[in-house]
């Protein structure tokens, strides 16, 4: 087994284990709910009772972001004490990371290509318990494709690397996915709206949603991602949620009589615009200095920002969601 790797990951231990059984039995109505809340609530930062979920994700968000708050009440920080302080609690959790290399991977310099030198959220974290022993294997090599960026070319008979071809059965691809880039490049076909107007030309610019479902000019047309509403690392929770509202208003729709339901102007360009308000500058920079991956368009600079996330968190998108649901106008959308 070959490993072309370009950039070594941030492994942390994943802790894997059974659902305790009485534990489960315990729980009552609401339990993942509140799970799900209490786990968005301790990565934005927000101070908890208690972590129900206490995983990897939680352990970083509690190091790194909630360092920040054990501070007296009356103890103002300027941002460069704040950034002086996150940037100290993140190198000592990519220390620990680095150290878990050199405690598992015997041969020093396959553990030394293996350790990540770079902040903690410059590339999404994993989890995982066999990855890093697997390169102790007699059959397994780690191949530093970091100076080349990557692999030169795929030969007949295998893959070549650093000057050099690797003669393989199968190659097993597992280069990422894109997130941050255009819509056209993702998509392999185009959505087309009122007028002939195609979603890749309404979005040349960035997103034009309203909370991040629905755009002006395609009518009973939806999507779900992480752009322009909720983001949480939980993904099959976030997608969950945002499936219960555009079900809400598929249901309200037929409920009414109409038959099409359409994102307005107005409110598309209002959603636009609390998006970018909210949009801080600190991540741009940040990302900037990373090493080179999808957050920063392999080094090119920082996505759009009008294709940011809602900013408050997740928690709070949903609140606003509900809200919207509650007051049963379907605000912002014509139906006809």
């Amino acid at each position: 087994l070959y490993v072309f790797q370009r950039t070594p990951s941030s492994v942390d231990l994943r802790g894997n284990k059974l659902t305790d059984a009485e534990w489960y039995a315990e729980q009552g109505p609401g339990w993942q709910r509140e799970r799900r809340e209490n786990f968005a609530a301790v990565l934005a930062g927000q101070s908890m009772d208690q972590d129900l979920v206490a995983d990897g994700w939680t352990d970083i968000a509690r190091r790194i972001g909630l360092s920040l708050m054990s501070r007296r009440t009356d103890d103002a920080l300027d941002m460069e004490e704040i950034m002086l302080r996150s940037e100290i609690a993140d190198f000592q959790k990519m220390n620990e990371i680095r150290a878990r290399v050199d405690d598992t991977v015997a041969e020093e310099s396959t553990a030394e290509a293996l350790k990540p030198w770079y902040r903690q959220f410059c590339k999404r974290p994993t989890f995982n318990d066999e990855f890093l022993a697997t390169f102790n294997l007699a059959n397994v090599t780690l191949v530093d494709v970091s100076d080349a960026k990557g692999v030169e070319r795929i030969a007949e008979h295998g893959v070549v690397a650093n000057g050099k071809e690797y003669e393989v059965d199968c190659i097993i691809y597992a280069t990422g996915f894109e997130i941050t880039t255009s819509a056209h490049r993702r998509v392999d076909f185009d959505t087309i709206g009122r007028d002939g107007l195609s979603l890749y030309d309404h979005w040349r610019e960035g997103f034009r949603t309203l909370h991040g479902l629905a755009a002006h000019g395609f009518p009973n047309w939806f999507t779900i991602g992480i752009n322009q509403n909720g983001l949480s690392p939980n993904m099959t929770a976030m997608f969950d949620d945002q499936a219960v509202h555009v079900g809400y208003i598929i249901e309200e729709v037929g409920k009414r009589g109409k038959k099409t339901v359409e994102v307005t102007e107005e409110a598309e360009q209002a959603w636009v615009d609390q998006i970018l308000a909210l949009a801080g500058t600190g991540a741009t920079a940040f990302l900037e200095e990373c090493t080179p991956g999808y957050y920063n368009r392999e080094g090119k600079g920082s996505a759009n920002m009008q294709n940011s996330p809602y900013a408050p968190g997740i928690n709070a998108f949903n609140d606003l969601l509900a809200k919207w649901r509650s007051q049963g106008e379907l605000e912002g959308m014509l139906l006809e």
